[in-house]
């Protein structure tokens, strides 16, 4: 593949991933509203977020060995079509012969069982497009996050304009195509490099396939803490994001069309500073750099929430927790293609994705009922409180310090 074949290659990929991410902004963001609509309140909410969200755990493992059987471009197309096929069908349910509410989390579960595989295929395939395309990794992972953080900046105000003006089955409809459009992109403009399109890595069985990915995790010092790390803060995020920010929108902002727009001020900030910190990303030390990013990323950003204060302190105070978020996975990402062996990816990837998700799904269950009981301010501070006390834990140092190059590369303890 020449250097610009792989640059349209890789521009493509990155438009893929905005897209079908885009979807999922727009699902996660509709379905929230979507219950309330129906007579739902803030438990159903959170069973709600919970359903949207346990298939990333499932699909996770499962799928990172089928995404190295089946090959990086097909898994994601074939994700995508399956995605929004699922999806789809919310509304035309609706508007039939009618949807209730377990229908509802069925058609969710199924629609994001091949989400993580889908997007551990794309990511699998960047760093050999990005190489060909003489991008340097730091700065391609940057790419591929900001591509996820422009799909919050494009799907949040959609979808609060389109739950605002439609209703929430109606809005749908734009993640059907958001899923459709991806799935186009990446058969037609997507070229995998002869290195990354067989099956290279299936050596045993399913199963023994499977096993080798566990142990590679578990046997790595660093990745194991980082997982722990990620695992609690997305579990926070999940509670904020998907249960307590679309029951703060309905008490005190009006609906959805607000919440739209705060979030996208989230994501338009994310955009800029994964694009901006992957320029910079091989120039700072990892390890402070990550924890004091951590912090910012969660808690100006619940604070304002938890303090009720006026639209404008929340709009600022997700505009400095997007800047900070926007560093995180260019050095995640970093990190993790670094000590991972090419041949164990998919497996790897798809297993970190899930474990990092194992506590979404809770996240947004436990949030419906801490709402419930203590009120959303309440549970706003009790978040903030617990997420910037975990995100402090790399500047204790010990293996953390393996996040750092020099590090890394004396310490290869993957085989």
């Amino acid at each position: 593949m020449t250097r610009r074949r792989a640059v349209g290659s890789l521009a493509a990929l990155l438009t893929a991933h905005a897209l079908s991410q885009t979807g999922n902004v727009v699902t996660l963001f509709a379905v929230p509203f979507a219950v309330l609509a129906t007579g739902g309140g803030p438990v159903q909410v959170g069973v709600a977020s919970f359903v949207a969200t346990v298939p990333i755990v499932i699909g996770g493992p499962l799928g990172g060995v089928l995404v190295g059987r089946i090959g990086y471009k097909r898994s994601s197309i074939l994700a995508d079509v399956v995605n929004g096929a699922a999806i789809v069908l919310i509304p035309i349910l609706a508007v039939t012969v009618g949807l209730p509410f377990w229908a509802l989390l069925g058609l969710v579960f199924v629609g994001g069982l091949l989400d993580t595989p889908g997007q551990t295929a794309r990511r699998v395939l960047v760093p050999d497009i990005s190489g060909l395309a003489g991008v340097r990794l730091e700065r391609s992972v940057g790419f591929i996050d900001a591509a996820t953080r422009l799909s919050g900046l494009i799907g949040a105000p959609l979808a609060g304009i389109l739950v605002a003006a439609l209703g929430p089955f109606e809005a749908l409809y734009a993640t059907a195509a958001g899923f459709a459009l991806s799935a186009l992109v990446t058969v037609l403009l997507v070229d995998a490099p002869v290195s990354v399109t067989a099956s290279d890595e299936v050596q045993e069985g399913y199963w023994a396939d499977l096993r080798a990915g566990f142990r590679a995790v578990v046997h790595d010092p660093l990745l194991r803490i980082l997982v722990a790390l990620v695992l609690v803060t997305n579990l926070l995020d999940a509670a904020r994001s998907n249960t307590l920010l679309p029951l703060y929108a309905d008490q005190r902002l009006g609906g959805a069309g607000a919440l739209g727009w705060i979030v996208a001020c989230f994501g338009g900030s994310a955009l800029v500073g994964s694009v901006l910190f992957g320029f910079v990303a091989h120039r700072v030390p990892r390890r402070v750099t990550f924890s004091v990013c951590f912090v910012l990323a969660g808690g100006p950003s619940l604070c304002v929430f938890a303090l009720g204060l006026p639209v404008p302190w929340l709009i600022a105070g997700m505009v400095v927790s997007g800047l900070a978020a926007g560093s995180l996975n260019p050095i995640l990402g970093a990190v993790q293609f670094e000590r991972i062996p090419e041949h164990l990816r998919a497996r790897v990837f798809g297993l970190l994705t899930a474990a990092a998700w194992a506590g979404v799904p809770l996240g947004g269950l436990l949030g419906g009922f801490a709402a419930s009981a203590w009120g959303v301010s309440t549970t706003f501070g009790i978040v903030g409180v617990i997420y910037v006390g975990v995100c402090l834990a790399p500047l204790s140092g010990g293996r953390w310090r393996l996040m750092e190059k020099d590090a890394i590369q004396k310490d290869r303890v993957l085989a």
